[in-house]
């Protein structure tokens, strides 16, 4: 499956829209929409990640670019709707106690 990044745009907030697979191939791609977000002051970032069918190590790297990226020009970034497989994967890295990752309680896996 392929992936798709969308953006919404509200002044400085940005609510960005991911959807499909993130993995070795597709990251590069939402890495390079990403990580500009990032890299304007004071810029206000949520990733939905409701429609992300799954997500490997390479998914996490491009997370921590951009939690650190918007950490370094004083942006934020949350990432919210992250469901049970997607979730597990913060978790067991313990990213979620670094960033700021909303779970999506009402999604677990096999319902």
């Amino acid at each position: 499956m392929n992936l798709a990044v969308g953006i919404e745009e509200a002044q400085n907030h940005y609510t960005v829209k991911v959807s499909g697979e993130i993995d070795v191939y597709t990251a590069p791609e939402l890495k390079d929409k990403l990580l500009p977000l990032t890299e304007v002051h004071g810029n206000d970032i949520q990733v939905d990640l409701k429609d992300i069918t799954y997500m490997d190590s390479t998914g996490l790297g491009v997370f921590i670019s951009a939690y650190k990226s918007a950490k370094e020009h004083e942006s934020s970034m949350e990432l919210i709707h992250a469901k049970d497989r997607v979730s597990r994967l913060f978790k067991v890295t313990g990213l979620d106690e670094i960033m700021n990752v909303r779970f999506d309680d009402n999604n677990k896996e096999g319902q």
